[in-house]
C-alpha cells in the first residue's frame, strides 16, 4: 500500500506525527510538504521534535492569496501524484493544503482519506470552513474525532466510509507532554513560573485581516492586569506593523515572543493560568491539559469544549475578553473528549483492512 500524505501547516505536522510514525511501519508513505508554513519555528522544528520523517517532497509554495496559494499547490501536488500514483492520498484538517490535496487526488481518481473530518463552525466566511466541507465531500474515507462530527456528515448525506476514531492530536499530545516537561527549558528562559501568566495566540484571518477586530483584541490584552505571553504568528506581526497598532500594547504587561516549537509551546500551555486563542488545535490542547480557555471567535467547531464549561467564546470584544480573563472558571469535573489517544492505530487498521480487501 502506498499513501501520499499532504501537510503544510503547523496543526497538520502535529496531526501527521501520530499517524506517520505508525504508517511507515506497515506501508509506504510519501510525505509532501506544501510549504504553506515555511518559517523554521513553524515548520522544521516540528519535524525534529515530533520525530516526523523528512518530507520526500517540499513544494515551497509559501504564502499568497487563497486562490493563488491553493492553485499553485494544486498544480504541484498533481505533478507528485502523477509520478507516484499512490493507492490513497491522506489529508488533514482544513487548510488550503487540505483542499488542494483532496482536489488534486479526486481529479486523478485516487482515493482520498480525510483525517479530522466532519467539523463544522457553520460560518462560511471562514476559509477553513469551505476547505473542510469540500474536502469531506471529495473524500472516500473520513475519520472523525467525535460523534458530533459524524452527525454533521450524515446531515450532509455522507454516510459511507465514515469512522469515529478520536482525535490524532490527542495521540501526539500524549507523546509530547511528558517530553515537554522533561526537555523544554522555555519557562526558565522566559523567567516564568507555573500559573503566573496567561498565554495568547492570534492567527486566523477573521481576526488578523479585520482591523477593528485585531485592534480590539490587542486592546483587550493590554487591559488584562496580568502577564500575557504572546508568541506572535508572522502574519499577525505583519498586520500589527502594517496597521501601526504596536502602540496599543505600550505600558501593558503583554510580552511578545517569537513562534515556538511544539515542545516549548506545550510547556507554556501546561503551565499557563489561562489560554486565550483563536486556534482550534490549542482549544483542544487546553482542554486536555486542563487549562481554562477563552476563544477569540464567535463560534467554534469544537463545541464540546464549550458545552463542558472549559472553553468560552469571547469574539473580539475587548471588554468581554478582559472580563472573562478575570472571571472565567471551569467546573471541577471534566469529561473525556475526542478519544483516548489511540486514534492513529484505528486509522491505520482501517486503511490496511480496506487495502487488503
Amino acid at each position: 500500500m502506498k499513501i501520499v500524505s499532504i501537510v503544510g501547516a503547523r496543526p497538520q505536522f502535529i496531526k501527521a506525527a501520530a499517524v506517520s510514525r505508525l504508517l511507515r511501519q506497515q506501508a509506504t508513505e510519501i510525505l509532501v510538504h506544501t510549504g504553506q508554513h515555511y518559517d523554521p519555528n513553524m515548520s522544521a522544528v516540528f519535524f525534529d521534535e515530533l520525530e516526523i520523517h523528512a518530507p520526500e517532497y517540499h513544494l515551497g509554495v509559501g504564502s499568497g492569496s487563497h486562490g493563488a496559494q491553493t492553485g499553485e499547490m494544486l498544480v504541484r501536488i498533481e505533478e507528485v501524484l502523477l509520478k507516484e500514483m499512490p493507492d490513497w492520498v491522506l489529508v488533514y484538517g482544513d487548510t488550503n493544503s487540505t483542499l488542494a490535496g483532496a482536489l488534486a487526488a479526486s481529479k486523478l481518481h485516487i482515493r482520498v482519506v480525510h483525517v479530522e473530518a466532519g467539523l463544522r463552525s457553520f460560518n462560511r466566511r471562514m476559509p477553513e470552513e469551505i476547505n473542510r466541507i469540500l474536502a469531506d465531500h471529495l473524500s472516500n474515507l473520513l475519520f472523525c474525532p467525535s460523534d458530533i462530527a459524524a452527525q454533521h456528515l450524515a446531515r450532509e448525506g455522507i454516510i459511507q466510509g465514515v469512522h469515529v476514531v478520536g482525535d490524532v492530536m490527542a495521540d501526539t499530545l500524549l507523546f509530547a507532554a511528558q517530553r515537554a516537561s522533561q526537555r523544554s527549558s522555555t519557562l526558565k528562559k522566559l523567567g516564568l513560573t507555573p500559573g503566573g501568566y496567561l498565554l495568547a495566540t492570534v492567527h486566523r484571518a477573521e481576526n488578523t485581516d479585520q482591523p477593528d477586530r485585531l485592534r480590539s483584541i490587542l486592546q483587550a490584552f493590554a487591559m488584562i492586569q496580568e502577564l500575557v505571553i504572546f508568541p506572535i504568528h508572522p502574519r499577525t506581526r505583519y498586520r500589527i506593523a502594517d496597521l501601526q497598532l504596536q502602540n496599543l500594547l505600550d505600558g501593558s504587561q503583554v510580552r511578545l515572543i517569537e513562534p515556538l516549537g511544539y515542545l516549548d509551546m506545550v510547556r507554556l500551555e501546561q503551565s499557563a493560568r489561562m489560554i486565550i486563542t483563536d486556534s482550534g488545535g490549542i482549544q483542544k490542547e487546553a482542554y486536555w491539559l486542563k487549562v481554562p480557555c477563552i476563544t477569540l471567535r464567535d463560534e467554534t467547531e469544537w463545541v464540546e469544549t464549550v458545552e463542558n464549561g472549559w472553553n468560552c467564546l469571547a469574539g473580539a470584544d475587548r471588554h468581554t475578553i478582559a472580563h472573562m480573563a478575570q472571571t472565567f472558571q471551569p467546573p471541577a469535573d471534566q469529561p473525556v473528549l475526542y478519544g483516548d489517544g489511540l486514534a492513529a492505530p484505528r486509522i491505520i487498521e482501517q486503511l490496511l483492512a480496506l487495502s487488503s480487501g
